[in-house]
């Protein structure tokens, strides 16, 4: 693979940003599906959901939970502009454990006070940084 192959990616937080050079490979968790991003695809703009985003660049392979946003492709340019995101080897497994132990409580509690929708959405989450928390190690 020569540097002509590669690309660069962005990934922007409201709290944080990402800048990477020679990138041979962006996969993304989109709504209808993962999907990946290679040298020279077309222009593309790709609503994602709670999942893993994992660049390969020239020397190593990163993984982050994000938790939804939107990526760009656009003359072998990636953004992504995520809700939340997070280093694999920077999640707090024990918080995040503990954030699936609350929401699951939500989901038994069978209470009208209880919103269903933000409990399942809390859990997908927590499971998704406990799971990507795993490809550090």
């Amino acid at each position: 693979m020569t540097d002509s192959d590669l690309f660069t990616v962005e990934i922007t937080t409201p709290h944080k940003k990402w800048a990477f050079e020679n990138v041979k490979s962006c996969s993304a968790p989109g709504v209808k599906g993962s999907f990946q991003v290679l040298h020279n695809h077309a222009p593309l703009l790709n609503q994602l959901e709670i999942g893993a985003i994992k660049l390969e660049t020239a020397e190593e392979t990163f993984f982050y939970a994000a938790s939804g946003g939107f990526l760009e492709v656009l003359n072998n340019k990636v953004v992504l502009l995520l809700e939340t995101c997070e280093k694999a080897e920077q999640i707090d497994v024990s918080r995040a454990e503990n954030a699936a132990d609350r929401a699951r409580t939500r989901l038994s509690d069978k209470t009208e006070e209880v919103d269903l929708s933000r409990a399942k959405l809390a859990l997908a989450r927590a499971l998704n940084r406990i799971r990507i928390a795993g490809k550090s190690m």
